[in-house]
């Protein structure tokens, strides 16, 4: 299986785009992961928030093919604890899908259409982070799932 993760718009914390490479580059030690950052839309002075969505969200579905397991990053979506989402990881790992294509939107959500397309919708808590550092967050998290799935020291309960 490989896993995507698509963002919306470049981070300017170098820290930030450090600790997803790090991550990133362990993930890759378990299955084929990477990180597609979409451009930042551009003048979005003159755009409603509705618009911004719509835009961000034909990007969005550009990235996804027919048969991916779209799965957004979202505060009304399901919280696991992190051995919970190691299982719902794992089921995904068995169901035979190629990508899983996770999905951090923009700073004001996603499109109507972007959740009609999605097949899953995660939350990381009930608190809000910045579209940024939830990037991070969830590539450790990622992580994280996979060495609770090979019974490795890194994960404590």
């Amino acid at each position: 299986m490989t896993i995507e993760l698509i963002v919306i718009g470049k981070t300017d914390s170098q820290e930030v785009s450090a600790l997803v490479e790090t991550y990133a580059r362990r993930v890759n030690r378990y299955c084929k992961f990477s990180v597609t950052v979409l451009p930042d839309l551009r003048s979005t002075r003159n755009l409603t928030a509705k618009q911004q969505r719509t835009a961000e969200g034909e990007a969005i579905l550009r990235q996804l093919g027919e048969g991916d397991y779209a799965v957004l990053l979202d505060e009304r979506g399901t919280e696991y604890r992190s051995v919970e989402f190691a299982g719902w990881l794992q089921k995904r790992l068995n169901s035979g899908v190629k990508r899983l294509a996770m999905v951090i939107g923009g700073p004001y959500g996603f499109s109507d259409e972007v959740y009609a397309r999605a097949d899953a919708l995660l939350s990381l808590s009930r608190m809000t982070f910045s579209h940024q550092i939830v990037r991070a967050i969830f590539a450790e998290q990622i992580y994280r799932a996979f060495t609770i799935l090979h019974n490795e020291p890194y994960h404590h309960e």
